[in-house]
């Protein structure tokens, strides 16, 4: 059975060999293709394909239903099989498994379900190598030196079940990064900014006008201004709310909360459900078929968790709003969580995207401060204490000072200490959402719209000595 042998053969074979009392399997085709570069200049390039199967076995006994799981890369025919029997075996030498459901049923079939995996190649940076050129011969020019890459993946996942479910679903995503160095300023100071843009299919990206952003940021930071630890009025970009919320959304687990775990647990017992969170009318949802932020519209579960049960593969993942208002509306259930916690069955996310309808840019929001800090990106997040969500972490490439609607200079980076809930609560205006890349979360989650938000009294716990 090669690479080359289409997806759902090797669903319907796997299933065939299945002598478990249920059964799924999930075959994930993916190929990338990506560019570096360095000084501007392209530094590598290069495209990858491979494949993974993962087999969920269920058996049945006296004291309940186990589930054994176990995923291989680039499968043989020789190997699937065996494979198959190791699911059983993990199965059967297990306990009854605490999530256990009946796996979802019905016959509904992707109509694409038999069709070969979707690809990307190298292709997918026609139109977008050219742009990239021209951002370093401009970048060139300017006395600035452009960093990064462009990464594009298509993952064609297929899933089919015992109990009739044939369903098919192709994920494009794309990340561009770009960081821009100079020391062309009159101290020699080394000067750092960044930013980065989410795609399905680099048609949306435009790097020349990265650059021309990037250059930017690079003029406010020829002036430096130091300044001490303390709480101050903040603008933080979609980029970095969406790297708080993000956060947020993973510590949202029904179960969790109703135990009294979380953030999201009520004093006394249960959970903040229909409690206002803030003051706005912010609407955190997700939808499969938001656009240009597409996801699985059925649950894709390679292994059960706090907000995901291998059992409930298949399941439809309907448009959710998470806060609805400025109110906490659901929290994420399986099936499973969701009965014990008499919470609706809310499946884990694909994308995520705030609004409060607001209209102004971050550039509007800007010229109406009196005094602030502009902010890039946040890293290196870290929680501190679950029962609040208190996240810490770091500034990074450029904060900026606004005085009277003006960017003044750049000023020192921070450690900051907050919880996104509490951020939520204070939080005084909301600009235009819009689609962003979240800094320091890409590389597990890339599909978020975002407005900017104003916090009167950020926390700036520290002074950071990272640029």
């Amino acid at each position: 059975m090669s690479i080359r042998t289409k997806p759902h053969e090797i669903v319907e074979r796997a299933l065939e060999l299945s002598t478990a009392d249920g059964c799924v399997v999930i075959a994930d085709e993916e190929s990338s293709a990506n560019l570096r570069w360095a000084g501007n200049a392209l530094t590598t390039n290069g495209v990858t394909r491979g494949r993974t199967l993962t087999v969920i076995a269920t058996v049945d006994g006296k004291e309940g239903t186990a589930s054994g799981v176990v995923s291989r890369s680039a499968v043989t025919a020789d190997e699937l099989e065996p494979l198959v029997r190791a699911a059983e075996a993990a199965a059967r030498g297990a306990g009854p498994a605490e999530d256990a459901q009946p796996l979802v049923s019905g016959t509904p079939t992707s109509p694409d379900f038999t069709d070969g995996p979707a690809e990307t190649s190298s292709a997918v940076f026609a139109d977008f190598a050219p742009a990239l050129g021209e951002a370093f011969a401009r970048a060139r020019a300017g006395g600035r030196a452009l960093y990064g890459f462009a990464h594009h993946t298509m993952v064609s996942t297929y899933v089919g079940t015992s109990t009739g479910l044939r369903l098919r679903h192709d994920q494009p995503n794309g990340t561009l990064e770009v960081n821009a160095k100079s020391t062309a300023g009159a101290d020699g100071r080394p000067r750092s900014a960044w930013a980065g843009r989410y795609t399905r299919d680099f048609k949306d990206v435009d790097p020349t006008a990265l650059d021309a952003e990037l250059a930017v940021r690079l003029g406010w930071a020829e002036r430096k201004i130091d300044l001490p630890a303390g709480r101050y009025e903040t603008l933080l970009p979609p980029t970095a709310v969406a790297d708080l919320l993000i956060y947020q959304m993973w510590s949202a687990a029904a179960r969790d909360a109703a135990e009294g775990r979380t953030v999201f647990s009520k004093p006394g017992g249960g959970t903040r459900v229909g409690e206002r969170l803030s003051g706005l009318p912010l609407t955190l949802r997700s939808d499969p078929n938001a656009p240009g932020l597409e996801s699985a519209p059925f649950v894709i579960a390679h292994s059960s968790g706090d907000d995901a049960s291998v059992f409930d593969n298949g399941l439809p993942v309907p448009p959710t709003e998470w806060i609805s208002g400025g109110e906490l509306a659901r929290l994420t259930t399986t099936r499973h969580s969701a009965a014990l916690t008499g919470q609706p069955t809310a499946p884990g996310f694909g994308n995520l995207i705030l609004d409060a309808g607001g209209e102004k840019s971050l550039e509007e929001m800007v010229a109406a401060t009196e005094r602030g800090l502009l902010l890039t990106c946040l890293w290196y997040i870290r929680e501190v204490d679950p029962a609040t969500l208190l996240l810490t972490g770091l500034t990074r490439d450029g904060v900026y000072l606004v005085e009277d609607g003006q960017v003044v200079g750049e000023v020192n980076n921070f450690r900051f200490n907050e919880s996104p809930v509490d951020l939520l609560s204070r939080a005084s205006e909301a600009g235009r959402t819009e689609k962003t890349l979240p800094r320091e979360w890409n590389d597990y989650f890339t599909r978020t719209a975002m407005p900017a938000l104003r916090i009167p009294d950020f926390n700036m716990s520290s002074v950071s000595q990272g640029v």
